[in-house]
């Protein structure tokens, strides 16, 4: 059985699952990249490594790509100058292997014999290397390691005459997950999987039409919701209006569940679900599962508030923030010494000792991957002179690796995969453990229990039943197999 990591691995952030980027865009308003900004600053959370955006002035395109924050490279007054037009779309990305390095950001942009086109995707194609095998050996030369460029080669490649038919025709031909945003001379496109298994919107600003992955990005600027994109549909927009097509045979939707345990905004709607709610409902629901006698309830910062909130209303135990975040720090840096290092990981989350000393102590966090994080935050209780800390989780265990768009370690690294629940409890060092189960998040949900024959959401980390083909991987740990397609958008 593993053993605990060192003090020096101490950072609360280092053991997160991660998504991969989000997606904006927009059409018809004269301040485009202005707004696209805005609006990938509201998607931040979905993507910290690198932000780019692509703009259409009706005569030529301008794209910038940075690495880090949006608000590091797109917050300057000129920006409606560097990249003028009516049109824009933008990414902020998260990869999941190797370095990251510009020719990866997206959006992607190529000249075709139409005119240009800029591609931008939130998700993982799990065809994606065997389609770039392929179309290297016809000739086809790749200027990045994404698997998005794929997208761009099989639209050129189409003998179609229209953009719409050319785009339709490269995505019969990829599967995996995928929300896609994509620009032309004439429109903005949009496109989900045949599942829904990642997110899409459609939204509305004084009458120009806007795309994003999530509901806040249209808040940030006063935008209204108009509906999710459906599943498998693609979407057209123009000076003629809004275009839908519906090029794949209906299938019941499965979006991600993790959109609605971590990845998502809690002030977002996800197919009609209010974030926030949902995950209280989670922790209430955890609570009726699980419940423990205890003095205190304490949120893991910051994505285990709202359901420490659920947990602690249903339980009837005291709400505490128990652990404080500064917001004001960036990445912990490595120090020379051992001391010097614990000391630096201080200056990011801190115990609130007032609150934890003497007190048995329920942590709720929403998901553990390796159990590293869980160990570092059972002792920093302890050592703030916690009685007794028992821990509650607002997601089931993590037996499996993901392949869809979140950076999971291959399945050996996985603690729940390896571990019975009295070793992950012996391991992180805690009085009790226990997790939601898999029909609890199905209540939380509004069902009663997850349909076994027909799966209402895309949930294979808990339970193996990947919803989709999995062609590329071929023996490869899912680490390889992801380093070998890439950094994907």
């Amino acid at each position: 059985m593993a053993s605990a990591p060192a003090s020096e691995d101490f950072d609360l952030d280092g053991d997160r699952l991660r998504e991969e980027c989000g997606v904006f865009g927009i059409f018809g308003h004269p301040d485009a990249a202005a707004i696209t900004a805005l609006g990938l600053h509201a998607l931040q959370h979905r993507g910290q490594e690198a932000a780019g955006i692509v703009a259409f002035d009706g005569k030529r395109f301008s794209s910038e790509r940075r690495l880090g924050l949006v608000g590091d490279h797109f917050s300057n007054r000129n920006l409606i100058e560097r990249l003028p037009g009516s049109a824009a779309i933008g990414h902020v990305r998260y990869s999941t292997t190797g370095e990251t390095i510009l020719r990866n950001v997206q959006p992607l942009f190529a000249e075709l014999d139409s005119g240009g086109f800029a591609v931008a995707h939130n998700g993982n194609l799990t065809n994606g290397l065997t389609l770039r095998r392929d179309l290297i050996k016809e000739g086809a030369i790749y200027q990045s390691t994404s698997d998005t460029e794929v997208v761009l080669h099989l639209v050129a490649r189409s003998r179609k005459t229209k953009i719409l038919d050319r785009f339709i025709e490269a995505l019969r031909q990829i599967e995996g997950a995928y929300s896609l945003v994509g620009l032309s001379n004439k429109k903005l496109i949009g496109a989900r999987d045949p599942l829904g298994i990642r997110p899409l919107v459609l939204g509305e600003l004084d009458g120009c039409h806007i795309l994003a992955s999530e509901t806040c990005a249209l808040d940030i600027i006063g935008a209204r919701f108009v509906r999710d994109i459906e599943n498998g549909e693609v979407v057209v927009i123009s000076e003629s209006g809004v275009e839908s097509h519906k090029p794949f045979p209906p299938v019941p939707m499965r979006p991600c569940i993790f959109e609605y345990i971590y990845f998502a905004r809690p002030d977002s709607y996800v197919h009609g679900r209010h974030v926030y709610d949902v995950r209280k409902k989670m922790g209430a629901e955890l609570a009726r599962e699980s419940h423990v006698d205890a003095d205190v309830i304490v949120p893991v910062p910051d994505s285990g508030v709202p359901a420490a909130i659920g947990y602690a209303q249903t339980s009837g135990i005291p709400f505490e923030l128990g652990i404080i975040r500064n917001h004001y720090v960036g990445r912990t840096f490595i120090q020379p010494t051992q001391s010097i290092r614990e000391l630096g990981v201080r200056m990011k989350h801190s115990a609130n000792r007032s609150v934890i000393e003497g007190k048995r102590v329920v942590l709720i966090d929403d998901s553990v991957v390796r159990g590293t994080t869980s160990v570092k935050i059972v002792r920093m209780m302890r050592e703030a002179g916690a009685k007794e800390v028992h821990f509650r989780i607002s997601s089931p265990p993590i037996t499996h690796p993901d392949y869809y768009g979140i950076d999971t370690p291959e399945r050996d690294k996985l603690l729940a995969a390896t571990h019975t629940l009295e070793q992950m409890r012996e391991y992180m060092g805690c009085d009790s453990l226990a997790f939601i189960s898999v029909d609890g998040i199905y209540r939380a949900m509004g069902y009663e229990k997850r349909d076994p024959l027909r799966p209402q959401f895309t949930d294979h980390c808990f339970t193996g039943d990947y919803p989709t083909s999995l062609t590329d991987v071929r023996g490869e740990t899912p680490r390889q197999q992801l380093s070998l397609l890439a950094e994907t958008g």
